[in-house]
């Protein structure tokens, strides 16, 4: 006979002592003490488990999971997870994919995060499964987007004893996780999933639930909670009267830029639109290249070390800036008399490092369909822009030539142009981390691609993952991931993935056996090269021993042709290019 407490007011249903089993009252039963419902008692101490329920834990979670809407659950399988995994493997509505490494789990669910806007899920063992999911839930955390990390633990019963593979792991992940608890009991489990898609939605960030193995297998027969009765958005506005403060301010200026962060990646056509009202050029982060098609009259490209010059000059010479959707780190660039507007969601971001004269909250597309038509419409001021045009000018002609270099070794600006020949306009294009990533920036103009990258971490090895999730997300697109031999090598055992899984990505690989980037850095600060450089396999054979596509460019008239084999392969591909290892993108030098 069991024992069941209210968990209002603590009183006892005793089964022996009521003659009755609690599980036979009627749902309209309530607390003889305080009124609670019969869904306010918990199992008070051990009892026998009801042989009827069918259900586990593990299958509760992925239930629940697939009730939000996830479709995949990236990782790697082991002896703490394993009822997880399993209980994946009996939905029909959701794939477990295996990787190579926990990083690239992580990594991939963080990049369907920014793809799609929806939660991530990936999965680890104990220890150093762990562990090794970190520097790919640093991007998710940092870069703002949605996952959930189910790690595996040991069983409950041998926590804190030293077990094999015991480790803290709330404690690891709470420095930066917004939400991060452990499943102890078959009754929280529902409930814990539930919130921690709350909070890896919301800000949007990090989610952990560490998962006792012990606890996976417990029964379970909890009712599944509807995302549509837990999950709310907040659309938060700030006031028509602030509204009306912001445009008076535009409406002043007489050189506005518009700057578009993050926050505006789904508000391309009115950043547009603001910018034709206002006859102002557009920057915008490099998170966002490609909102904007950079062929716009009024585009001007990135903004910041791997952006174009004429966006510093139209910053450096406007008198009002636009913020929209970013924390804007480039503030060094802003001389001291601009005024600035900036539009956020999140209120602390605003002047977060520097004053701002009018302070919008919100979303940036509800912002700015409000605020548009309070914009008045201005006349070109010909002094401001004919020197941004002027630059900008100059910066195609440079590209023109550089499409043109058919120097050897390759020049990593020529493969950039042949990609802009080649590629279809939505294109997605995953960007690793490395000298590479400041050509494709100032130099691929993008007229309708799709570009992601792991932009505040700056972690090398993103780009392969990133690729996995935007070709699962969108099969029936081309899927370029740009990378250096540095980056790729960093989690290329991760191609044979693409091969399992058919995604038909093509890897555009720079082969130069050296971090370009570092080298810069060495030579700029004045030390010797040293500890930078390395030798290389040969990747083109390492994709066709993978069962993938690889072909080996050695000059740069093949270029255009090697491009067009990969894509039209149907096959995983690496294209790599032996490019020069002494042409590196600009560097700024320091002053000593």
């Amino acid at each position: 006979m069991a024992r069941f407490r209210c968990s209002v007011c603590n009183f006892i249903y005793d089964e022996k002592n009521e003659g009755k089993k609690f599980a036979v009252l009627s749902d309209s039963w309530t607390c003889p003490v305080c009124g609670a419902p019969k869904s306010a008692f918990v199992p008070e101490g051990v009892s026998k488990v009801d042989e009827s329920i069918t259900t586990n834990v593990a299958e509760k979670i992925i239930e629940q999971l697939v009730a939000f809407g996830v479709k995949h659950v990236f990782g790697i399988p082991g002896d703490s997870n394993l009822p997880l995994v399993n209980a994946i493997r009996e939905n029909e509505k959701i794939d477990f994919i295996l990787t190579r490494h926990e990083e690239t789990a992580a990594f991939i669910a963080s990049a369907h995060g920014k793809i799609t806007g929806k939660l991530g899920v990936c999965m680890s063992i104990a220890g150093p499964g762990a562990t090794n999911l970190i520097t790919g839930l640093m991007d998710s955390a940092t870069d703002r987007s949605p996952v959930l990390a189910l790690v595996g633990q040991i069983a409950e019963v041998y926590l804190g004893s030293e077990a094999f593979q015991e480790i803290d792991q709330i404690t690891l992940f709470r420095p930066f996780a917004e939400y991060a608890e452990t499943i102890a009991r078959s009754n929280q489990a529902i409930k814990l999933t539930m919130m921690a898609a709350k909070y890896a939605l919301k800000k949007p960030g990090v989610a952990v639930l560490s998962c006792p193995t012990d606890v996976l297998v417990d029964k379970l027969d909890d009712k599944i909670i509807q995302p549509e009765k837990r999950l709310f958005k907040s659309n938060v506005i700030s006031t028509d009267e602030e509204i009306q403060k912001a445009a008076d301010l535009i409406n002043k200026c007489t050189r506005p830029v518009v700057f578009g962060g993050w926050g505006s990646r789904y508000a391309g056509k009115l950043l547009i639109d603001l910018s034709e009202k206002l006859k102002a050029p557009i920057a915008t982060t490099s998170r966002v290249k490609g909102v904007v098609h950079e062929t716009h009259k009024y585009a001007v490209g990135v903004l910041g070390s791997i952006g174009t010059k004429y966006s510093a000059m139209a910053i450096r010479e406007c008198d009002l800036i636009i913020i929209i959707g970013s924390g804007f780190r480039q503030a060094n660039l802003v001389p001291s008399n601009v005024k600035i507007l900036q539009i956020d969601h999140d209120p602390t971001r605003i002047g977060k490092t520097f004053d701002v004269d009018v302070g919008l909250i919100g979303d940036g597309k509800l912002i700015l369909e409000k605020l548009l038509p309070l914009v008045e419409v201005k006349q070109e001021n010909n002094d401001f822009l004919s020197h941004v045009f002027k630059m900008k000018q100059e910066h195609m002609a440079e590209l023109e030539l550089e499409a043109k270099d058919l120097s050897v070794p390759i020049n990593p600006g020529y493969v950039i142009q042949s990609m802009r020949r080649i590629l279809e306009k939505d294109a997605i294009i995953c960007v690793d981390v490395g000298d590479h990533t400041y050509h494709f920036y100032k130099k691929f103009i993008c007229e309708g691609h799709k570009t992601y990258l792991n932009a505040n971490m700056a972690s090398m090895g993103f780009a392969l993952p990133a690729s996995i999730a935007a070709k699962i997300n969108y099969p029936e697109r081309q899927v370029i991931c740009l990378a250096s031999d540095g980056g790729f090598a960093m989690l290329m055992a991760d191609f044979t993935t693409t091969v399992r899984e058919n995604l038909n990505i093509v890897v555009v690989l720079f082969h130069d056996c050296v971090l370009k980037n570092i080298k810069k850095e060495l030579i700029r600060d004045g030390y010797p090269i040293y500890g930078v450089e390395f030798p290389n396999p040969n990747f083109a054979e390492f994709a066709r021993s993978c069962g993938g596509f690889g072909i080996r460019v050695e000059t740069p008239d093949k270029m255009d042709d090697a491009l067009q084999q990969a894509l039209s392969s149907g096959k995983p591909s690496i294209v790599e290019v032996m490019s020069d290892p002494n042409k590196m993108a600009a560097s700024t030098k320091r002053v000593d």
